[in-house]
């Protein structure tokens, strides 16, 4: 089975410019957990992860305040050295993600996965985006049950933030 048999075709592209609220409401709006960021061709210069809104945005503007310090965060930072300037893609993206082809086996595929410690694969022909295989397509397919888990197994470990 190769990944153009369980990839998802119907994909929402951003530019680098969409604001990261507007990307968030894209991901709710379709179930997904990434957009992938591409220039007006539709080739791929990036993508963006609920991770990354997570992490890149929503983490930075809302330190953790130490309830103990009546001075700010528990960083030392002000809380006025955090930009207010809404993010856009181009600020949070993770660049140069990994990409399939169309014509991968969907094995191959499951090992990206699991050696990346990614759940999500954009699928490129000739550097444009044609698709999206994630780890839930091909745990869908019964027969491909363990390579999901085995994929699963690997993205599950943590060693060390990302």
């Amino acid at each position: 089975m190769k990944v153009k048999d369980l990839m998802s075709t119907n994909i929402t592209c951003v530019d680098e410019k969409t604001p990261v609220s507007q990307i968030a409401a894209h991901m709710r709006k379709d179930n997904v957990g990434c957009i992938p960021v591409c220039d007006g061709a539709g080739h791929l210069k990036g993508i963006v992860t609920d991770r990354d809104i997570v992490l890149r945005d929503v983490a930075v503007r809302q330190p953790e305040k130490n309830h103990n310090d009546k001075n700010g965060p528990a960083d030392g930072t002000s809380e006025a050295s955090f930009s207010s300037k809404p993010l856009t893609s181009a600020d949070i993206m993770t660049l140069n993600p990994v990409t399939v082809s169309p014509d991968m086996g969907i094995h191959d595929a499951a090992l990206l996965l699991s050696a990346h410690q990614i759940r999500r694969l954009p699928v490129v022909e000739a550097s444009g985006i044609v698709g999206m295989l994630s780890l839930g397509d091909i745990a869908l397919k019964p027969v491909l049950t363990d390579e999901a888990g085995d994929a699963l197994a690997s993205i599950s470990i943590t060693e060390a933030p990302r």
